[in-house]
């Protein structure tokens, strides 16, 4: 731990967002220090897909920033040594009303650079598709995977190493009464501190946020080992993405789908389900997710909604043989009104929460703009 105690920048909170601004700032030649309660980054920002979405965020500040975001990681990703493992995204659309989705998407800004795939094509090129009875298949290129529980680390050694950034785990801010932030260690000193700190809603500046009325939001994840040689061709989402993801939720289509899918997936909708499946370079998939809602979540894990998300799975893929290899819950802030919380408890401060769960998807993107308007 280095003893020096004069920053241009604290950041506060060693996740996603944490490390996107601390980046951000070493790139405009900033003197930076990271703190974290932990001995290491364990939250959110590790137990997600990894999964970098562009295609189906919503219009406008979302999308824009996930855009921007998916630029950075080509640029950081070689540096830092973390791999991207496979790219693209392919969404099947069982149902004619989530065609007409889909056609509708297409005919957005957003769709730029899509394909609608009919069936026999999306079988030429993505054979590990399950495509019975399906009636097409939206294929993005502009999304990434990379390993989110081993980049995160890379990105943070890369950080320390490359660009001098000072990290400081296992360290509990106390205070932040900028330029000094009080810590369970030391006093240190900063010109400017963003708050990155994603759950933590009753500590740093809990009364800001408790005007914006959010609240914690839990995923169920699990890590799958396929038939050897099985191989995706990119992610895969299937049609309860598309009222999920606000880039397709909100055209006007999606309300008869989603008029369907609640006749016909009630408990999946209940239950917050939309699949998503991502491959690791070991082979294994990284599927889910399921979203629950409350002031607190507790620790304990359905085992029904595991098993609702590996029939999707089964329905999407051709993989007749699997086993769960690992099962683990997230825990996201979520907001009813915004995808990203930026705040600014005075000039020097600024409070910055994604809401959304996108983090991976959209932090580098949200950083620029937050320096961009400091």
């Amino acid at each position: 731990m280095s003893n020096t105690t004069n920053f241009d920048l604290i950041v506060v909170g060693a996740g996603i967002v944490g490390l996107a601004h601390a980046y951000t700032a070493v790139q405009r030649g900033l003197k930076v220090c990271v703190v974290d309660k932990d001995a290491a980054c364990i939250g959110a920002s590790i137990r997600n897909f990894g999964f970098v979405t562009v295609t189906g965020q919503g219009a406008g500040d979302t999308w824009r920033r996930a855009r921007r975001a998916r630029e950075v990681w080509g640029d950081v990703a070689p540096q830092t040594g973390i791999d991207v493992i496979h790219r693209g995204l392919y969404l099947t659309a069982f149902r004619p009303k989530a065609l007409t989705v889909l056609e509708e998407f297409m005919g957005t800004a957003m769709a730029e650079g899509c394909e609608l795939l009919g069936i026999d094509e999306a079988a030429r090129r993505a054979p590990t598709l399950r495509l019975d009875g399906a009636q097409a298949v939206l294929y993005s290129p502009h999304e990434a995977r990379v390993e989110s529980r081993t980049a995160i680390g890379l990105l943070a050694k890369w950080l320390a190493e490359a660009k001098g950034v000072t990290f400081r785990f296992g360290e509990q801010v106390l205070e932040v009464a900028t330029p000094r932030v009080r810590t369970s260690r030391a006093t240190l000193h900063a010109d400017r501190v963003a708050v990155c700190t994603n759950i933590e809603l009753g500590g740093l500046f809990a009364e800001r946020l408790a005007t914006h009325r959010l609240r914690l939001c839990q995923l169920h994840m699990l890590r799958v080992r396929p038939p050897e040689g099985f191989r995706l061709p990119g992610s895969v989402m299937a049609d309860l993405s598309l009222v999920r993801y606000l880039g397709y939720s909100e055209l006007p289509a999606a309300k008869a789908l989603r008029a369907q899918l609640e006749a016909e997936e009630g408990e999946s909708l209940a239950n917050g389900i939309h699949l998503i499946v991502v491959q690791s370079a070991d082979g294994s998939l990284v599927v889910g997710d399921s979203h629950h809602y409350g002031p607190v979540v507790e620790p304990f894990a359905d085992a029904r909604v595991d098993d609702l998300i590996l029939r999707h799975m089964q329905e999407t893929l051709n993989l007749p043989d699997y086993t769960v290899t690992h099962r683990w819950v997230g825990t996201y802030p979520s907001s009813p009104t915004t995808d990203c919380l930026i705040d600014a408890p005075d000039a020097a401060t600024r409070l910055v929460i994604v809401t959304s769960g996108t983090g991976a998807s959209t932090a580098f993107g949200i950083a620029e703009e937050v320096f961009a308007g400091w």
